[in-house]
């Protein structure tokens, strides 16, 4: 069995963050979706659980982190492709996400970023080879 990744996020609007992954080209699953938490299905085996601040808070005692104020995370995305990255942070801009650089080509890696409404940060790339060995 092929491992899975749930990240368990914190959001403030759970409808308006679902609509955000939904204008990216993700879809839910209903089955673990209700009025405080989302399943968003980024593919077979990533997965995102949006949830409210009450329902997040029940998994942990520390604070939520203030995303206008600090770094909570930053996730990293494997596209198919430059274009896939390009068209993913256009989406994320369209949707209401902000980006804080612009595109990055290493020749083995082209990279990307945008921020979701709730301020997590999300590196979109693609690898066309390996880093040079120094």
């Amino acid at each position: 069995m092929n491992k899975q990744i749930f990240l368990n996020l914190p959001v403030v609007d759970l409808p308006k963050s679902m609509a955000f992954f939904k204008a990216l080209g993700f879809n839910h699953n209903p089955q673990f979706t209700d009025e405080t938490a989302s399943c968003i299905v980024i593919s077979d085996t990533i997965y995102v659980m949006l949830l409210t601040h009450d329902k997040f808070r029940q998994f942990t005692p520390k604070a939520i982190c203030d995303t206008s104020k600090a770094v909570e995370v930053l996730i990293s995305l494997s596209c198919a492709s430059r274009q896939e990255v390009d068209d993913l942070v256009a989406k994320a801009l369209a949707a209401g996400g902000t980006s804080y650089d612009k595109p990055e080509d290493l020749g083995f890696m082209y990279s990307h970023s945008f921020v979701d409404p709730d301020g997590h940060g999300w590196g979109v790339l693609h690898m066309s080879g390996m880093p040079p060995q120094s």
